[in-house]
């Protein structure tokens, strides 16, 4: 079989040797203790689960694979999108993708959770598509925050000397949406950066603040210059990356929904888009991204690791 570029995950590196004269006898070489490790925690987006295609049974099998590393995550942070759609469904097909995620989560996910809305979580705001009136109980982002008994859309917590803050990336637009932050939460945002000074920042967003990614899927240059859709990174990126100027402590921004594995560094931010559970909606892989999730190891240090592991996920034809 032909090997993919995304196969080769190492090279073999020679070994440098210090010549002889350069060794005393009797003294050891001084070594830098390792960092202690915070925390180890995986990083699901986008799952896309709905009761077709066989994405329950694909879920599972993620979760089964992540549980079963030898060195395990202690703890599952979502990227959104956890169901195919609900921004333009009507509520029983909406009911039904809810169901499968949560009967997989529930018989399968073994360790705790913390969740984040992505704009296919979103249930209605394509009121003619989903035939709702915007007045229906869970309406909109109520939805993900009631099936996930999320503290609200955007919120933090804290693992030792790393805090979290999960962001609400999605904002109405017509009938469609718009990757921001409102202002409410942006104020919101700069307080928790304020307040949380003493502690390394990890940031979960949907949709990527900063992404090389986003430029690569779909012709995004065809009027001969670059222009990115407002739905696929964030219009107040600058904005954003004017506020995290002030705190050295933001070290690491994770999203998804691009479905594609990328890493940028500015600013001693490193932004990293992580792929996607489902790959090409459970089609296969898409350009050169297989089915996977995100393994994230913290250090007390303020450094991180970063490892994408695909779990094997073979489709099947439709």
């Amino acid at each position: 079989m032909p090997i993919k570029r995304r196969d080769l995950l190492a090279a073999a590196v020679p070994a440098v040797l210090l010549p002889a004269s350069c060794a005393r006898p009797g003294r050891r070489a001084e070594q830098t203790p390792a960092p202690k490790r915070v925390i180890r925690f995986a990083h699901f987006t986008d799952i896309h689960i709905e009761p077709r295609r066989n994405a329950p049974e694909g879920l599972a099998q993620a979760l089964q694979h992540m549980q079963a590393l030898e060195d395990k995550p202690t703890l599952l942070i979502t990227g959104g999108d956890h169901v195919m759609d609900s921004f333009s469904a009507k509520a029983s097909w909406t009911d039904e993708q809810f169901d499968a995620f949560r009967k997989v989560m529930r018989r399968h996910c073994r360790i705790p959770v913390k969740y984040c809305i992505g704009n296919h979580d979103v249930w209605g705001w394509d009121k003619k598509s989903s035939e709702t009136t915007g007045r229906e109980p869970h309406w909109g982002k109520n939805r993900p925050i009631h099936e996930f008994q999320m503290p609200g859309r955007y919120y933090g917590f804290s693992k030792g000397p790393w805090h979290f803050i999960i962001l609400d990336s999605t904002h109405t637009a017509d009938s469609n949406y718009k990757a921001r932050l409102d202002d409410e939460q942006f104020a919101w945002l700069q307080a928790e950066l304020e307040t949380h000074r003493d502690k390394f920042i990890a940031i979960i967003s949907h949709i990527p603040i900063l992404s090389v990614a986003a430029f690569l899927d779909g012709d995004n240059a065809k009027e001969g210059h670059w222009s990115l859709p407002k739905e696929w990174m964030h219009l107040d990126a600058v904005a954003l990356k004017d506020v995290f100027a002030k705190y050295p402590n933001v070290k690491l921004c994770i999203s998804g929904h691009l479905h594609l594995v990328d890493r940028a560094e500015y600013n001693g931010v490193t932004y990293i888009c992580d792929g996607a559970v489902c790959a090409a909606w459970w089609k296969g892989d898409y350009m050169e991204c297989d089915e996977g999730y995100g393994v994230f190891d913290l250090y007390a240090d303020g450094t991180f690791a970063h490892q994408y592991i695909p779990y094997g996920w073979i489709p099947v034809p439709e």
